[in-house]
């Protein structure tokens, strides 16, 4: 077993409880389409979390989905900290995640290769 830090340990236990969130669909503005929580960065002090989210759809939908999850900030820091115990609720900024978007373009690069050398 890993020994993390305990930011990286609060981090995992805030994604838990952002994806508990989203599959009870208790976030019901409907700007916030379909989201997946790729992941949780904490600061040392615990004060500060940064949510990064992805999402498939146009730049208007991903728009939208940000603006929705703005607006839900107050809801979502609330819960986040009675669900994980936290002695400090941290603020919560959301980022759109763009790692998976790159790697499907990668992916898509390299298939157009190997079907152009005949692999």
């Amino acid at each position: 077993m890993t020994t993390h830090s305990r930011p990286e340990r609060v981090g995992q236990e805030i994604q838990v409880a952002l994806g508990d969130l989203l599959s009870r669909g208790e976030l019901r503005d409907p700007r916030i389409g379909y989201i997946t929580i790729t992941g949780v960065k904490v600061s040392p002090d615990l004060r500060v979390a940064r949510v990064f989210y992805s999402m498939m759809g146009t730049p208007e939908e991903r728009t939208e989905t940000q603006k929705g999850l703005e607006a839900a900030k107050g809801f979502v820091r609330r819960a986040v900290t009675a669900a994980v115990n936290l002695r400090v609720s941290p603020e919560i900024f959301f980022s759109f995640d763009e790692s998976i978007g790159e790697g499907d373009k990668i992916d898509r690069l390299l298939r157009e290769v190997r079907n152009k050398e005949g692999w």
